[in-house]
């Protein structure tokens, strides 16, 4: 696991670095899966359940599962890549969601949801040890990402992960779940809250099975770490390293917030 999760942290700084006005999301497909070969592993997203691409690359009000496309990602947009990778028996998750050009880093909304989305993960994260129940994760990121009057998506999960891809135990991200078990050293899981722009979460499928997007058309982030627990805490297997691109930038200031969350603008961005 911590090998595959190396790969794959690399394999996502690689296509982040990429992530610029102009570029399409199949070009970032392509330098996903060209890194993910290299390294002799395969891309774990491509042909699972008929997922046609290497890579997921959600755009704006995509929360999650966008497939690739010849849409050039514009100055403004926000892109959530998510790289999985399975190398030598072993699946490794992870996802980050990046600025595409200076407009999106200067826009006080979109900085807000995604900078706070990095920090539901963050928190839920330093929860972590042996002995914590697997449904209190929800109850510390519904409850951050409501200070920011945001709203966390409740139809998708983290999940454990090894030699299946997916696999127990779910991992809810909203409070007041159900879900069952405890941390127990020597488990691999992920946490990999969805955050949208608006208190409303509501989410629904393209036709294409697999892009999930808000109903509002409100812009959604998202963050997700492969995470092993050990006899005291956690370990981030897929951390960020020193010089990994899209690294946090400094929230907005109450007097320079520009338009409350409420009222995030829609966007046309696809995936």
């Amino acid at each position: 696991m911590r090998k595959s999760c190396k790969l794959a942290r690399e394999v996502l700084d690689t296509v982040g670095a990429a992530v610029k006005p102009g570029v399409t999301t199949d070009q970032l497909d392509e330098i996903c899966h060209n890194a993910t070969v290299e390294r002799n592993s395969y891309p774990s997203p491509l042909n699972y359940n008929n997922f046609p691409k290497s890579i997921c690359t959600s755009v704006n009000e995509v929360i999650c599962h966008g497939i690739p496309d010849q849409r050039p990602l514009v100055d403004g947009d926000i892109v959530n890549l998510d790289v999985s990778l399975w190398f030598e028996g072993y699946h490794a998750d992870l996802n980050e969601t990046y600025y595409v050009g200076e407009k999106a880093r200067n826009n006080p909304d979109l900085v807000r949801l995604v900078e706070t989305t990095r920090q539901c993960l963050d928190l839920a994260i330093a929860h972590a040890k042996p002995g914590v129940a697997f449904k209190e994760f929800g109850n510390i990121i519904e409850k951050h990402a409501k200070t920011q009057n945001l709203g966390v998506v409740k139809t998708y999960c983290g999940h454990g992960i090894n030699t299946l891809f997916h696999g127990a135990p779910n991992v809810p991200h909203y409070a007041k779940n159900k879900a069952v078990g405890r941390l127990a050293p020597g488990m691999t899981f992920t946490i990999e809250p969805m955050i949208t722009a608006t208190p409303s979460s509501r989410d629904t499928t393209w036709p294409d099975d697999w892009t999930s997007v808000t109903v509002n058309g409100a812009p959604s982030a998202q963050f997700e770490h492969t995470l092993l627990v050990t006899e005291t805490g956690v370990e981030v297997l897929t951390a960020r390293k020193k010089d990994s691109p899209g690294g946090p930038i400094p929230m907005p200031s109450a007097d320079n917030e520009g338009g409350k969350a409420d009222e995030a603008p829609t966007t046309n961005g696809t995936a």
